[in-house]
């Protein structure tokens, strides 16, 4: 039997259970996914044990992408210049490490919005943390005029930009003052919350869309709740949208054909599974 898991600390929170265990019923695999919290600190030995354990890898949320990313053997390009992976399997008894978080939110914009990046080529990420990482290297994939970084810790995007420009000189990348957020959007085509501002329990995201491009497309990475105080006055507006939850379906997608052996689906039926299950 083949079978993976998630980690985090904590990690009850975690959805990829509900939609690994779909997919394996779907496609008829024997196979298990399940989920262990694991603190930083002890994610280089747990992912080490993991092999002999019969498990052919794992998810991993927050806050261990980073821990998990220093005790891989191997990264790809795009979780190399992240410093974070949040997917791991096992080749040659060495532990390698993908991040595709970012490749998830791509995968669920072209399926919403196909042939976005077309009139929407200004983009602006609000956060700079985790989330904002995981974005940045699949949307500079895609050729944008510029990619700009709202964050409210400064520092924290001037970290980030330094680091993209690491990896990729000629970037279009910069960043937007905090406090110039409401007015700064008439300059842009794409909105992408990365924060938890609006998520279900924390602060509200306060924000003023009446500049935004009426072309423009507003997205958050949240999905509980899974229209967000940002995604209903987006709507309000006649803007178009795209929640969080289909970039944490597409996201788990490589790791399941890793590890079970199939590339899955993203259907409306996974979606209705996940949403059902969600906090109403």
């Amino acid at each position: 039997m083949k079978r993976a898991l998630v980690i985090g600390f904590p990690v009850s929170q975690a959805r990829s259970p509900l939609l690994h265990s779909f997919w394996l019923k779907e496609y008829g695999i024997a196979g298990e996914y399940g989920r262990e919290e694991v603190p930083p600190e002890n994610v280089a030995t747990f992912l080490q044990s993991l092999p002999a354990r019969g498990f052919a890898g794992c998810n991993v949320t927050i806050p261990n992408k980073e821990a998990a990313f220093r005790a891989c053997t191997h990264t790809t390009p795009r979780a190399s210049a992240l410093e974070a992976v949040n997917t791991i399997w096992f080749e040659n008894g060495e532990i390698w490490g993908d991040n595709t978080d970012g490749v998830g939110f791509v995968a669920h914009l072209d399926a919403v919005h196909p042939g976005w990046e077309q009139a929407n080529s200004r983009i602006l990420l609000l956060g700079a943390g985790g989330g904002a990482r995981g974005l940045a290297m699949p949307l500079l994939e895609r050729k944008p005029r510029r990619l700009a970084f709202c964050n409210r810790s400064s520092d924290r995007a001037r970290k980030l930009v330094a680091d993209l420009k690491k990896v990729a000189p000629d970037a279009p990348v910069e960043i937007v003052p905090w406090a110039a957020k409401d007015t700064a959007l008439a300059e842009f085509d794409l909105l992408i919350n990365t924060t938890s501002l609006g998520m279900q329990g924390k602060e509200p995201l306060t924000l003023d869309l009446s500049t935004l491009p009426a072309h423009a497309i507003v997205a958050d990475i949240v999905y509980v709740p899974l229209e967000t105080p940002l995604l209903a006055a987006a709507k309000a507006r006649g803007l178009k949208t795209l929640d969080g939850l289909g970039m944490l379906l597409h996201q788990a997608v490589p790791g399941f054909e890793k590890w079970f052996g199939r590339k899955p689906e993203v259907t409306e039926a996974l979606h209705a599974h996940i949403v059902a299950h969600l906090p109403k």
